[in-house]
């Protein structure tokens, strides 16, 4: 049912940097300078429903972009930690605030920046474009690019494990 080599029961709670992992590696710029990023639906789509089934979401990037911030906000995730230049420190203050246990957190990452909280939780994914540093230390490295459904890979995975996926609130926003 799952191809991801850990007891996904355990898992109450998934964490997503952004940039490499729910976009893409490219940023096109804005005239500005501010970056334009995608994001994927499907990933959307699996962030909103995993709120809606009490999984606690959350959002570390060192990304500042007020637009990041609105996106999670309206998907129902509350814990968007944007501009954080060290991770660990905002992974803590989630860990703190959830009140759970390293093994009950997965996170996503895919660069340098993300190595300290991957070697911290239980379930540390990369996605299959990842910095080789990353991948070495990686639980489960995603058959997705950044960008092309890294979240809904795993949260998917999830939820089918802990009976979650395909019931009636499944089939709206």
């Amino acid at each position: 049912m799952s191809s991801i080599p850990y007891d996904l029961h355990r898992i109450k709670a998934v964490v997503f940097d952004v940039d490499g992992v729910l976009s893409g590696n490219t940023i096109s710029l804005l005239p500005d300078g501010d970056p334009m990023r995608t994001v994927n639906i499907k990933d959307g789509y699996a962030l909103q429903l995993a709120v809606k089934k009490q999984l606690h979401v959350g959002i570390i990037s060192g990304a500042r972009t007020a637009s990041l911030h609105t996106r999670f906000a309206k998907l129902g995730i509350t814990h968007i930690y944007l501009g954080s230049s060290i991770k660990l420190d905002d992974y803590y203050d989630f860990r703190a605030l959830t009140q759970l246990d390293d093994d009950q957190i997965l996170y996503a990452g895919d660069d340098i920046p993300d190595y300290h909280v991957m070697s911290r939780v239980g379930l540390p994914v990369a996605p299959a474009d990842a910095a080789p540093e990353i991948k070495s230390i990686a639980r489960y490295i995603s058959p997705c690019n950044g960008g092309d459904g890294v979240a809904r890979d795993v949260i998917e995975q999830i939820m089918k494990v802990q009976g979650l996926w395909m019931d009636e609130e499944a089939f709206g926003w």
